[in-house]
């Protein structure tokens, strides 16, 4: 039977189950065989992370057709005003391009684990906290746009991956959801406004 995992993974982590340079990868965290990350989350962020053994599955997430929608929790050097938020849904020009129009709100600041090594915290810089929702998956996309409009990106939670959420996993932990057998393009690339860490 496939298997359908969802992992929280940490900060300083790799995205991937092998690293010649021995720095931590999903292998010190998933002990199921078998199983790769449909998609990418960076080194530097944390969230959430789907893995499965269905090459079907894997396709439906990662292929940019597809558009599914991927929500993150970003907080940013500077508190952004509506024409940053603005710019951001607009879309914003990168070297590679245009980017599609997101969905940005200013949020609160969110209860979430302690990260480790912290956010350096500067007291004459005042930061502030996005939800942004993407269509697309560019490297290192969040951190480009935020940079863009200048508020660099100083800490990256993904909470939801299409129908997906992170829920009350902690760093490190994971879990297995029932997985039926499915076609591409059956996966709902549009579920509703994810609940974030703390909510299922």
């Amino acid at each position: 039977m496939p298997h359908l995992l969802l992992l929280n993974k940490p900060y300083q982590v790799l995205c991937q189950f092998t690293d010649s340079a021995g720095r931590r990868t999903l292998a010190d965290y998933i002990p199921v065989a078998h199983v790769y990350a449909a998609g990418r989350l960076d080194y530097d962020s944390e969230g959430l992370v789907v893995l499965t053994d269905s090459g079907t599955l894997q396709a439906a997430i990662a292929d940019p057709r597809k558009k599914m929608r991927k929500t993150y929790w970003v907080q940013v050097e500077g508190v952004p005003d509506e024409g940053d938020l603005a710019r951001l849904e607009a879309g914003v020009r990168l070297k590679d391009g245009q980017t599609l129009p997101a969905r940005a709100t200013p949020m609160p600041v969110p209860e979430l684990w302690a990260r480790t090594p912290p956010v350096r915290f500067r007291k004459a810089i005042p930061t502030g906290w996005l939800e942004l929702t993407l269509v697309e998956g560019r490297n290192r996309q969040v951190r480009r746009m935020t940079a863009a409009i200048g508020h660099p990106t100083l800490r990256l939670v993904r909470v939801s991956i299409g129908p997906w959420r992170l829920g009350g996993l902690k760093p490190g932990e994971w879990r297995e959801l029932p997985l039926r057998d499915q076609k591409a393009g059956e996966v709902d690339p549009h579920p509703p406004r994810p609940d974030g860490p703390g909510k299922v």
